[in-house]
């Protein structure tokens, strides 16, 4: 067996998912350059229903906007109860 600290089985080479997920990481975050503010609204509308089929309890999600060159940068704060939400919200966006 390696000389890791988790809990491994020495059989299976198994881990307790408690020692990868343990909760700390609830936030997920999302930037992007938009042409304009329309296109910005029209993601961010999305990626909350997203975020909204997901969650148990409320996610909390929190837009910025700001102007650069080129257009209209957003980035998104979506903060959820659980850090198996966050994971499944992020791997449902690959």
């Amino acid at each position: 067996m390696s000389k890791c600290s988790a809990d491994e089985t020495p059989v299976c080479c198994c881990m307790d998912v408690g020692t990868i997920m343990d909760n700390t990481d609830c936030t997920a975050s999302y930037s992007r350059v938009f042409a304009n503010r329309a296109e910005a609204d029209e993601t961010l509308a999305a990626l909350s229903e997203r975020a909204r089929g997901v969650e148990s309890d409320p996610c909390k999600i929190i837009p910025t906007y700001k102007d650069v060159d080129g257009g209209v940068q957003l980035d998104i704060g979506f903060v959820f109860c659980c850090e198996a939400e966050t994971l499944i919200f992020q791997l449902g966006l690959r």
